[in-house]
């Protein structure tokens, strides 16, 4: 937090450090990035990440989209453009946001993305593995988490609808939405999360999107066994 002197943000715990939420699904030598926060070039100098095949973006809001620019790196990598997959309300907004990352311009007077835009509203195929979008609620907003394999990535979350938690079922790990101790109107606090996730009962449980009132290793130590708090550069395995 900016000009912010609490036991989190002065903390030595490298765990601490956190940057706004991204996420990377790898398999099969394909890398499917999941939104594209500010944070997202270091990121993904931190993190090694050398190539990006797509793009998946849970909503439009600020911390989750606007390092959409710094994937015109894996354009230049690769020499394609990459498809932007999410629901037609984030589509319409980020095109907006980022109109010149989507247009074919010739006369553009400096380096840019060069994205496609696919709606999406159901399960779709993905370089072989098959992507389950998971409706759930951000406060009043309704967003889109992404399930491949047996990881499911849900951050922004402050309630899950029955249909989408019947998708939930036999989970090697679930990522989920823990912002603070205190309740907000627009996400799980740490006590929801930890009774979401016993409720969905993955065999492990990241907490993701924290904000600087959780100290890591002291969170850790009070959760129920099989969760704890995620951090910068953790890397999830599943089958």
């Amino acid at each position: 937090m900016i000009a912010c002197t609490c036991p989190v943000c002065t903390s030595a715990d490298p765990r601490d450090r956190r940057t706004r939420p991204s996420a990377l699904f790898s398999y099969d030598g394909r890398h499917v990035l999941v939104d594209t926060a500010p944070e997202l070039r270091l990121q993904c100098l931190a993190c090694n990440v050398r190539r990006v095949d797509a793009i998946l973006l849970t909503h439009a809001h600020a911390d989750h989209v606007v390092g959409l620019d710094d994937v015109r790196r894996f354009n230049d990598l690769q020499g394609t453009p990459l498809d932007v997959y999410a629901d037609a309300a984030t589509l319409a907004r980020v095109q907006t946001m980022f109109a010149y990352a989507f247009r074919d311009d010739p006369e553009y007077p400096s380096a840019k993305p060069r994205l496609r835009p696919v709606p999406i509203a159901g399960p779709f195929e993905l370089f072989g593995r098959q992507v389950i979008p998971l409706r759930y609620f951000h406060g009043p907003t309704q967003v889109v988490g992404f399930r491949i394999g047996g990881i499911a990535y849900c951050p922004d979350c402050s309630a899950l609808p029955d249909e989408t938690r019947a998708l939930l079922t036999d989970l090697d790990v679930l990522v989920l939405d823990a912002l603070r101790k205190r309740p907000h109107p627009t996400h799980f606090n740490l006590e929801q999360a930890v009774a979401e996730a016993l409720r969905i009962g993955a065999r492990r449980t990241w907490f993701t999107h924290i904000a600087h009132e959780l100290l890591h290793a002291e969170t850790d130590a009070h959760l129920p066994p099989g969760m704890a708090l995620a951090y910068d550069g953790l890397v999830c395995e599943a089958p």
